[in-house]
């Protein structure tokens, strides 16, 4: 039986993004809102509860992760950014933007896609997300909240705990999210390419 947090969407309460933390460092999977639809949220180095999300979401090892990242500063830790990528990131970021780069030795091979070996990199412009990993210390492994045969993602936090309260830790209720995905931008070439126009606008990346 998962917990249940209702944490303001604009002002939220340290206490509970403190206790949210908590729970993930105990091995838990979260459901959490960003800027655009619901997420689902696990430690970076937790094996079984990444695994516990591809069940949940039924994906298989072409699946991108996502790192959730509070600032520029940790993503490159994680993913090969040159330059022209960086400005390109200070432009977009924070939004609702998915950027798919190649990753670093400091990713573990099983939260890369499986044969192009890559890493998402997100920084989302929601301040409950925003404390979350700023709490953690580190990026926050997600994967947008789409169950299996559904074509767009979970945005009512009553409605993900009535469907998964048996296979999360906690949900957290910070209001109602867009239902659109992110864009996902790939930016392993060295010139960005929209593989999904979703929330965020597209002027001005390619």
């Amino acid at each position: 039986m998962s917990q249940f947090f209702e944490i303001h969407p604009d002002n939220p309460q340290p206490r509970l993004i403190r206790r949210a933390v908590e729970i993930l460092r105990q091995g838990e999977v979260i459901a959490y809102p960003t800027d655009s639809s619901y997420a689902l949220g696990c430690l970076i180095g937790d094996k079984a509860a990444m695994e516990r999300i591809r069940r949940i979401r039924q994906l298989d090892d072409k699946h991108n992760f996502t790192l959730v990242c509070s600032d520029l500063g940790q993503i490159s830790t994680y993913a090969k950014v040159d330059n022209s990528a960086f400005r390109l990131l200070k432009a977009f970021t924070p939004g609702p933007y998915t950027f798919i780069f190649k990753a670093t030795h400091e990713v573990p091979r099983r939260l890369q896609h499986g044969r192009r070996k890559t890493i998402g990199i997100r920084i989302p412009d929601h301040p409950i997300a925003q404390a979350l990993v700023a709490e953690l210390g580190e990026p926050l492994m997600s994967s947008t909240l789409i169950l299996p045969g559904a074509e767009l993602p979970e945005t009512d936090p009553w409605e993900i705990r009535e469907r998964l309260e048996h296979e999360l830790g906690l949900v957290i209720a910070g209001g109602s999210c867009s239902p659109e995905p992110t864009t996902v931008v790939d930016m392993t070439e060295g010139v960005p390419r929209i593989l999904r126009e979703g929330r965020g606008p597209v002027e001005g990346l390619v």
